[in-house]
């Protein structure tokens, strides 16, 4: 299916462009988000004369963007989460759980707008992406700790996650301490 794009789209193209995408990704998503129109000769008419106003409300809209990304980015973010002792989470911390912990520091974003490069499933800190416009991206840190103190530690550069070295005594087995002299076990060619 045709459709021309009405704002900017990673990997697809640019506003204005007419692009050839497949029908389910067209009827499912860029047509109900009002990303796209299908590219009919009347649409095109319509876009046409829509253009200047599109243009106008994406830049005002990058131009909010850039501001928030300028106090956004480089940011630290604490998510406290159950860790075993070697730092393997008990399960993963989601795109819901990075949105909640920015909201609560006082941007508002959605979870839809952070971008993962793969799951997050260890203790550390971990930077995370935030595409605030589709030409807007700003990169905050995520501190992933058990508790404050140890979010603490990570920010200083401490790495919580090592185990510690326990020493272990090995009892070694010592015959002459358990049988009585004489009273060992009977060895061949011998006569008691």
């Amino acid at each position: 299916m045709q459709v021309i794009l009405l704002q900017r789209i990673g990997r697809l193209g640019q506003m204005g462009d007419i692009v050839n995408v497949k029908d389910g990704y067209a009827r499912n998503y860029l047509l109900p988000q009002k990303k796209a129109l299908r590219a009919t000769d009347e649409n095109k008419k319509v876009f046409e004369g829509r253009r200047a106003q599109l243009e106008a409300d994406n830049l005002a809209h990058k131009k909010e963007a850039e501001a928030v990304a300028a106090k956004l980015d480089g940011k630290e973010f604490v998510i406290i989460r159950a860790a075993g002792d070697t730092g393997q989470l008990y399960g993963s911390v989601t795109t819901r759980d990075i949105a909640t912990a920015i909201c609560e520091g006082g941007f508002t974003v959605n979870r839809n707008q952070i971008i993962l490069d793969k799951p997050i499933k260890s203790l550390g800190m971990v930077p995370a992406k935030v595409q605030l416009h589709p030409e807007v991206l700003s990169i905050v840190t995520l501190n992933i700790a058990r508790s404050q103190d140890e979010a603490d530690k990570q920010s200083r550069g401490e790495n919580v996650a090592v185990v510690k070295e326990q020493a272990i005594e090995i009892e070694t087995f010592n015959p002459d301490a358990v049988f009585e002299e004489g009273a060992g076990p009977a060895v061949e060619g011998e006569t008691a």
